[in-house]
């Protein structure tokens, strides 16, 4: 593929991961105005920011199942349309409910917007560039990270909330006009996916994210409890369909790859220990310093800022020196960012003091994706690289729903959030716990192999 070709998949498939990021960061700043709008309570609200993420975990892989099947540039572009609709019923949302609902339209488009464009990426691209392309991919998802809150703020600030969805009509349909002229289209010779597989996939991911999701103490309810149990023993019917299929949609296959199954399982315990020290640090400043919003985000800079500026050079890194090693020192640099928070700040420390942690920690976060991204799609063939970024995703979504669930089980076990002590106390715990998860990661980053290139 020539240079050209190469940056419009780039930019294009870079696009879609930027607007789903970016939907789920801007609504965090603007839930404050959203809750008085519809005179609703917080627990009320969390579903119209959770209903997104459970679904794109729910419907996921039989979307990549669709894209396998279709086409990975039809689905995504299909995928992009359902996004821009869903923005726009959530836009013209008139009470929670509706909303609630217009964000599982938004989650069903961007369920397949991230797999099909590491897809089509992966895919067009020549294995000795997919390092330096999967670390600018992430940056520019990154980037959503650094943008979202803030310029959800503003548009809380200078307009009205219904604006964060607007935004998306415009971007996406040229998005999809862009996407049908300059990607190429690659598909999978397979059968179509088996109703009951998809069934059983989506009531058992959406069930075991929203037990995860309910898990704040050690005490959990009975009917939580009960879902989980039922949600997990779907999942096994599951796995038990898959070794009898002859087109999976889950090749177990796959999981005889150490490659497959370090990448996999570490990528679980970095994004379980990134979600939740994102989780509780703006909590911190909010509840703790008094930070306004807009300042908290602010804040995050030198953590997120990491993920623009550090992804592509470790890219390229990756394919100098290998997934193993740059995994290892990311996953470690991660986890004594988080230590180092947990130890040294303390109600009255200077903000100043925790810019080196925060930029340790970003940047680990930043070396150890690519690389992981890497060692997943690397590990299968090239005609299986949809199926492998769909696992891949669902292993990072999980990550993050048992990553806040440990955290938020540390605080409450350890502090709570009656006084400035008892938050502090349980922050503490909770990012020492989230440290150590990425550290954790190091063992498992052991079993993939050091390929270069």
């Amino acid at each position: 593929m020539n240079k050209t070709n190469s940056t419009w998949v780039l930019v294009l498939t870079s696009l879609g991961f930027f607007m789903s990021m970016m939907d789920s960061m801007i609504v965090t700043t603007a839930s404050t105005a959203i809750r008085n709008d519809f005179n609703i309570t917080v627990n009320q609200l969390q579903w119209a920011l959770n209903a997104y993420n459970v679904t794109i975990a729910a419907v996921l892989l039989l979307g990549v199942s669709f894209g396998d099947y279709f086409g990975h540039r039809r689905v995504y572009n299909f995928g992009i349309l359902v996004f821009v609709i869903g923005s726009i019923l959530c836009a013209l949302s008139t009470n929670i409910n509706f909303l609630i609902f217009s964000r599982i339209i938004e989650g069903i488009g961007a369920s397949v917007i991230t797999p099909m464009s590491m897809a089509i990426l992966t895919s067009a691209l020549a294995p000795e560039e997919r390092g330096k392309a999967l670390g600018i991919w992430s940056g520019i998802g990154g980037l959503a990270l650094i943008i979202g809150p803030a310029l959800g703020g503003f548009i809380v600030a200078k307009l009205v909330w219904q604006w964060i969805f607007w935004i998306n009509v415009p971007i996406g349909l040229v998005a999809i006009y862009l996407s049908q002229k300059k990607l190429p289209e690659s598909k999978k010779d397979t059968v179509f996916v088996s109703i009951a597989d998809a069934i059983l996939i989506i009531l058992s991911s959406a069930g075991i994210i929203w037990t995860l999701s309910e898990s704040k103490t050690l005490h959990v309810q009975i009917q939580v409890l009960f879902i989980g149990i039922i949600s997990i023993i779907m999942g096994i019917i599951f796995i038990l369909h898959q070794k009898n299929e002859a087109e999976p949609m889950v090749p177990l296959k796959f999981f005889k790859s150490n490659s497959f199954n370090g990448g996999n399982i570490s990528t679980f315990l970095l994004y379980a220990s990134m979600y939740g020290f994102v989780f509780f640090l703006p909590q911190y400043f909010q509840f703790v310093n008094h930070s306004s919003a807009l300042v908290s985000g602010l804040k995050l800079l030198p953590w997120t800022g990491t993920l623009v500026l550090v992804a592509p050079f470790a890219g390229n890194a990756v394919d100098k020196f290998g997934e193993r090693i740059i995994s290892i020192i990311g996953l470690l640099l991660q986890g004594i960012g988080y230590i180092w928070i947990a130890i040294y700040f303390r109600v009255g420390t200077s903000y100043l003091l925790i810019i080196i942690p925060l930029v340790l920690a970003g940047t680990g976060l930043s070396m150890a994706g690519p690389a992981l991204q890497k060692s997943v799609v690397g590990s299968v063939k090239r005609d299986e690289i949809g199926k492998a970024s769909g696992i891949y995703n669902m292993f990072r979504l999980f990550g993050g729903a048992v990553g806040v669930m440990v955290a938020v089980m540390i605080f409450n076990a350890v502090g709570n959030s009656l006084s400035v002590v008892g938050f502090s106390k349980g922050f503490e715990a909770a990012m020492l716990g989230s440290g150590l998860l990425s550290l954790l990661g190091i063992i498992f980053s052991l079993l993939i192999p050091n390929k270069v290139g």
